[in-house]
């Protein structure tokens, strides 16, 4: 690779500048576009979604829950998502991971509620979901609640809304 010396640079900088202020031209600069428009010839920037597109993400995953298919709630993942369970402390890296996690978390037939909900669109592509939410567990017949602190980070993948990032913790006062 070549290195070219800075002064190099602004010469042929200034040296462009100067050649094309010279000679006459008739051409006219054209009209700036209206503000917020976009450039001539850029495609529209795709429409963000509504907040309550992403909220409806919640009780899909939830209904994933209840068919008691680790499969089917994997498929709610991205392939290089990253989960970081409630009742476990390994962080799950690959759809096998995951898999696995569920197949033993969905053994107590957990049904999730939320409680308090923050939606973030963060551009077209791009959501975060984060809030509280309690889970009921059945575990020997009994049932058991654990409330949590959740984040799920969502991404646009083929036009399917995907989970990227879950985190999930149990509230620290039980």
């Amino acid at each position: 690779m070549r290195k070219i010396p800075m002064g190099a640079i602004v010469v042929t900088t200034v040296a462009a500048a100067a050649v094309a202020g010279c000679g006459t031209s008739t051409a006219t600069t054209p009209a700036a576009p209206p503000a917020g428009a976009p450039p001539a010839g850029a495609a529209a920037a795709p429409a963000r979604p509504a907040q309550q597109q992403i909220a409806d993400l919640f009780p899909q995953w939830n209904a994933a829950l209840a068919t008691g298919d680790p499969q089917k709630v994997a498929d709610l993942y991205a392939p290089d998502a990253v989960l970081l369970p409630t009742v476990s402390n390994e962080v799950r890296r690959t759809r096998a991971e995951i898999v696995d996690y569920f197949t033993k978390f969905l053994q107590s037939k957990p049904q999730g509620v939320i409680e308090d909900e923050i939606v973030d669109v963060l551009d077209a592509d791009t959501a975060v979901n984060t809030g509280v939410y309690e889970f009921v567990l059945t575990k020997d017949g009994k049932s058991q609640r654990v409330r949590a602190r959740y984040t799920y980070v969502y991404e646009l993948h083929e036009g399917r809304w995907l989970i990227v990032n879950h985190h999930s913790s149990a509230m620290p006062e039980g």
